[in-house]
């Protein structure tokens, strides 16, 4: 059973920070915002939240003055933001003052140097919703958080179609987009998934924790067609087996998470054979790009699992311009400064093999699992190209495959060629992981 909402703004920051840490922030200027500033995890943070029930939640210039100082002081301070929205957008009576608050709140969200995560307690329309995208994360406090630029009144007036709040904006909606990061069951569970992120975010190290029992090896099926949860295989890499995965509903092809390797939070980004293949597409690109530059923005290394077979072909991919977004995953990628090891499962196509962290798109460490194929097609659609006059001999189609799979996809071929730097047993995955970052760091 979800616990009862917490609707006091006061209350909501309370249950987020350590107890008794608390400390308000511009009380008296009020206007709908409360904020201030307390520990997690004995660790300074800046909060604020805004009051639904003050004027519609609607944002004026003394309550936008009040989130941009938090975000000034944190800034200053080197300490995340956790904002509780919940707002109808700028506030009307204020004109263009109101709308200048906003404006504001964007700058310094857009160049914040630290952590900003947005836990939406209720609804949040017009510059409210654009604040928790311009931050790092968005947490779902329950089913009744709800985001849209503008709500079901506005889309029925001027486009006649009938929605209501929750298919227009809810979790789901939102959550499968990409705009929700996290969904949490109510606002006490949101709040403890915020404190969790903020572990990983803020890049602090603790004790290491060993991690799921078993070979991550043996998570691999018998059969190069049949498919796995690529989840279990970083299970048995990272402490403890413990993924914060976000936008699990987002291009489920691609698994974002973060974690820890011997202490160390690190970002997982890894592909996901459950769906797709493995195949990469436009919403796994944007999502990876997204990602990527999110752990390089924090700090975070990267670890990276490969097994796909390249990206999804066809016209409505090309219609979607999979060529700007895989472009913008090359980009991710090849900017980034975070320390980058990147592991290849089982098979490593085409431009999937270069776009997910290839050794000269700047990995720093590339592995592989001895078995594992790589190339710029798979054997069967590669003697279609290199085999066609033997095919049309009579020779058997078989056997080409399997003769150029031993002479052009092993990993060892590539591994001679220095284009691997090592294949190694899957038991040793961990050790060389982590070993790698330490020396990076």
């Amino acid at each position: 059973m979800a616990a009862e909402p917490i609707t006091v703004p006061e209350a909501r920051l309370e249950a987020f920070v350590d107890t008794a840490s608390f400390r308000p922030l511009r009380s008296l200027v009020g206007d709908g915002v409360v904020a201030g500033s307390g520990t997690v995890d004995g660790q300074p943070v800046f909060c604020w939240a805004q009051d639904g029930a003050h004027r519609g939640g609607s944002l004026g210039v003394a309550g936008g003055e009040t989130i941009a100082r938090v975000l000034a002081l944190a800034d200053r301070a080197g300490a995340p933001v956790v904002g509780f929205p919940q707002s109808g957008g700028a506030r009307v009576q204020e004109g263009v003052g109101a709308l200048t608050a906003y404006a504001a709140m964007f700058r310094a969200l857009a160049n914040a140097r630290t952590p900003q995560l947005s836990v939406v307690t209720g609804a949040c329309a017009g510059g409210a919703a654009y604040a928790c995208a311009l931050g790092d994360l968005t947490i779902a406090a329950g089913p009744d958080a709800r985001l849209f630029l503008t709500g079901p009144g506005v889309v029925r007036e001027v486009t006649r179609e009938d929605v209501d709040a929750q298919a227009l904006g809810g979790p789901r909606v939102q959550g499968a987009n990409g705009v929700i990061h996290l969904e949490a069951r109510d606002e006490l569970d949101a709040a403890r998934l915020a404190r969790r992120a903020l572990g990983h975010l803020t890049a602090r190290r603790v004790a290491p924790r060993p991690p799921a029992p078993g070979d991550p090896g043996a998570v691999l099926p018998a059969s190069p067609r049949e498919v796995y949860d690529v989840r279990d295989v970083a299970a048995r890499i990272v402490d403890a087996g413990e993924q914060l995965e976000l936008a699990p509903r987002w291009a489920r092809n691609l698994v974002t998470a973060l974690a820890r390797v011997e202490g160390r939070p690190v970002g997982v980004i890894a592909s996901q054979p459950r769906h797709l293949g493995g195949t990469l597409d436009v919403q796994a690109a944007q999502k990876g790009a997204w990602f990527v530059g999110l752990c390089d923005r924090l700090g975070l290394p990267l670890v990276v699992l490969v097994d796909t077979p390249g990206f999804l072909p066809g016209t409505a991919q090309e219609r979607a311009g999979v060529i700007r977004h895989g472009a913008g995953l090359l980009r991710a990628f090849a900017v980034a400064s975070v320390p980058r090891v990147t592991l290849t499962l089982r098979q490593s196509y085409g431009g999937g093999h270069i776009v997910m962290n290839s050794r000269d798109l700047g990995a720093d460490l590339t592995l592989a699992w001895s078995g594992g194929r790589m190339g710029v097609m798979g054997a069967h659609q590669a003697i279609e190209v290199v085999g066609r006059r033997a095919l049309a001999a009579g020779a058997d189609r078989g056997e080409l495959e399997r003769a150029y799979e031993i002479d052009h996809l092993d990993v060892t071929v590539a591994a001679r060629s220095g284009w691997v730097d090592e294949v190694i047993d899957p038991q040793l995955s961990r050790d060389r992981i982590a070993a790698a970052l330490e020396a990076l760091s």
